[in-house]
C-alpha cells in the first residue's frame, strides 16, 4: 500500500512531467506557471488514495485521470480569481494579474479542455463511467459558481442557500475525485457511491475551513491575502452565520461594514471582531467538525482494514485541519 508521502511525490512528479505546447507562448506559458506554483494537489491525491485501497499498482491508467482533476481545478481557480478580483494565488500573482484578464479566461478554457484529454489516459473498461462522472461534476461546479455570483447581489442568503452553493462548487469535485479512484480501482458500485458521499462531506468541511482561514488564517501559510472575502462581501459561512445572529443596532452596524469601501483594513478588523463577539469563529470550527465526523462515519461503514483506514484518515485530517 502506498503511503501519503508516496502518493504526494507521485502527483508532484506527474505534474512536473506535463509538457505543454510551446506556441503560442502567450497561451502556454501561463499554463506552465499555474501548474508550477504549487498547491495542495488534494484532488489527484485523493483519487490515487482511494484507488490504492483496491489496487497495488499505480500507473498511467489512474495517474492521467487524476491529473485531469487537477487541471480542471486549476481552470476553476483561474476564473474564480478574475471574478473575485483576487490578485494573489498560492502566494504568487494570479494569472489575470500577471497576463491580463483576457489571457486568463482563455488559459482557463484551455485547461478545462486539456483536462478531458487527460481522462483519456484511462484505457480500461471504466472509461465511460469516469467520463460520465467527470461531466456531471463539471456541470455542478458551473452551477455552484453561478449561485456564488448570484448571491453577490443579494443582501442576505440562508444557510441552506450557502450549503447548496458550496456543495456544487466545491464538494462535487472532491466527491468526484474520491469516486473516480474507486471506480478505476475496481471497487463495487456501493463502495464507489459511499466514497463519493465521503468526498462530498470532506468537500463541505474543506470549503468552510477555507472560509475560516480567509478571515483568521496566516497569509504566509494560507497562500492568499487574509480578509479578501470580507473586502469583497463574499457570502461565506462566517458572514451567513453572523447575519443570522445579529439584530437591531448590530444588524445596522454590520450592514454599514458591508457598505464600507474606503478603509478596507479597518473593515476587515471590525468584521473579525464582530465574528469573535458572536463566536462565529468557534461555530465555524464546530461545523467543520460536523462534516469531518460525517465523512469518518462513512469510512467506518466500509470495513477497511486498519492500515487502509489509517491511510485515508491521514489524508482526510490533512485536508480539513490544515494550519488553523
Amino acid at each position: 500500500m502506498y503511503s501519503q508521502n508516496d502518493i504526494e511525490a507521485m502527483v508532484r512528479k506527474a505534474i512536473c512531467a506535463i509538457e505543454f505546447k510551446q506556441e503560442p507562448s502567450t497561451l502556454y506559458e501561463p499554463l506552465e506557471y499555474m501548474m508550477a506554483i504549487g498547491g495542495k494537489r488534494l484532488r489527484p491525491r485523493l483519487c490515487l488514495t482511494t484507488y490504492s485501497l483496491f489496487k497495488d499498482n499505480i500507473d498511467n491508467n489512474i495517474i492521467m485521470p487524476s491529473l485531469a482533476l487537477e487541471l480542471f481545478h486549476s481552470f476553476t481557480l483561474m476564473h474564480d480569481d478574475i471574478m473575485d478580483n483576487a490578485e494573489i494565488r498560492r502566494g504568487k500573482p494570479a494569472i489575470h494579474a500577471k497576463w491580463g484578464e483576457n489571457s486568463a479566461i482563455l488559459c482557463g478554457d484551455a485547461l478545462a479542455i486539456l483536462s478531458l484529454k487527460f481522462l483519456e489516459g484511462c484505457k480500461g473498461p471504466e472509461f465511460r463511467r469516469i467520463v460520465e462522472l467527470f461531466s456531471s461534476m463539471a456541470v455542478q461546479v458551473m452551477e455552484g459558481q453561478q449561485y456564488d455570483m448570484d448571491f453577490e447581489d443579494m443582501p442576505v442568503i440562508t444557510m441552506d442557500d450557502y450549503l447548496k452553493m458550496i456543495g456544487l462548487k466545491t464538494a462535487a469535485l472532491v466527491a468526484c475525485s474520491a469516486k473516480m479512484g474507486a471506480i478505476i480501482g475496481g471497487a463495487s458500485e456501493s463502495v464507489c457511491d459511499a466514497l463519493y458521499d465521503f468526498g462530498w462531506e470532506m468537500g463541505m468541511a474543506f470549503q468552510i475551513t477555507d472560509d475560516y482561514l480567509d478571515t483568521f488564517g496566516d497569509p504566509q501559510i494560507f497562500g492568499k491575502k487574509v480578509g479578501g472575502d470580507i473586502e469583497n462581501n463574499k457570502k461565506t459561512w462566517l458572514l451567513v452565520q453572523c447575519q443570522k445572529l445579529v439584530s437591531g443596532d448590530e444588524r445596522v452596524y454590520l450592514e454599514g461594514l458591508l457598505a464600507q469601501t474606503d478603509d478596507i483594513p479597518g473593515k476587515i478588523a471590525a468584521m473579525q471582531d464582530l465574528y469573535k463577539k458572536h463566536n462565529v469563529d468557534s461555530l465555524a470550527i464546530e461545523a467543520i467538525g460536523h462534516y469531518y465526523e460525517s465523512a469518518m462515519a462513512i469510512l467506518e461503514g466500509l470495513g477497511l482494514d486498519a492500515d487502509r483506514m489509517a491511510n485515508l484518515t491521514e489524508f482526510a485530517r490533512g485536508m480539513v485541519y490544515r494550519k488553523f
